[in-house]
């Protein structure tokens, strides 16, 4: 009988909480392969797990305000993935960090926080100074914006009431429904526009959504998408385990 090949030395499992929505899961994946490939070649792809929600039934919590009903899915997410064999935690969705003190108290893996990977370059460019597109519940919370400046020194600024419960709608309506629509680019483009009037020297699409409607075209500040950004410092954990 053959011999098992040994899984690539120093390559960690990545565990993906994922669903949130499936949209943005299938770019988590994607992205995080494609940089597996970039940076080892050949037919390298990621070690990685992925429990994933009915995203119907958070959305419920969400809008219900049902916080610690959507915490205790979340652990429970992240306990499944630790018994899978899972090296470390990526939540693949800004909105639901609001969990991440709770899954962080509930399992001995370590999470690799979006807001501190979005963080990183945009203090790397030494900008101070960002403007946040998000859901509802990440612009308005602490747990986001907070951490940004707690953490990382970065003064946060969000689009006035109007504007996002505009942003919030177009994610909500049509984003983590596979919609893309013109008029809608257009409106982000304008409270891009508002935001930088008021001093944003960059804007971080703190959706996981986001990516799919806009880009650096649509913006006359750099764009840093946390997608992306999450995606490929999870790839550079995994990568470095014991290097």
């Amino acid at each position: 009988m053959s011999p098992l090949i040994a899984p690539t030395p120093a390559t960690q499992v990545i565990g993906l909480i994922g669903g949130l929505s499936w949209k943005s899961s299938a770019e988590y994946y994607r992205l995080i392969n494609e940089e597996v490939v970039r940076r080892r070649g050949g037919m390298h792809s990621a070690r990685c797990l992925m429990w994933s929600f009915d995203f119907a039934d958070i959305e419920v919590l969400q809008r219900t305000d049902r916080w610690d009903e959507a915490a205790h899915l979340m652990v429970d997410a992240a306990q499944r993935l630790q018994r899978g064999g899972a090296d470390f935690l990526v939540i693949a969705t800004n909105t639901m960090h609001i969990t991440a003190p709770h899954i962080e108290a509930a399992v001995d893996l370590p999470l690799l926080h979006i807001a501190d990977t979005a963080a990183a370059p945009i203090k790397a460019a030494g900008l101070r100074r960002v403007g946040l597109l998000g859901t509802a519940f990440t612009m308005e919370g602490d747990f986001y914006t907070g951490r940004m400046a707690r953490q990382h020194g970065l003064d946060v600024i969000v689009p006035a009431p109007a504007d996002r419960a505009t942003v919030h709608r177009i994610i909500y309506d049509e984003l983590v429904q596979g919609r893309v629509v013109d008029a809608s680019r257009q409106a982000y483009r304008q409270v891009i526009e508002r935001l930088v009037a008021r001093g944003a020297e960059a804007i971080l699409l703190g959706c996981t959504e986001i990516m799919l409607l806009v880009g650096q075209q649509d913006s006359p500040v750099p764009l840093y998408d946390t997608t992306a950004l999450h995606a490929s410092a999870a790839v550079l954990r995994a990568l470095s385990a014991g290097a």
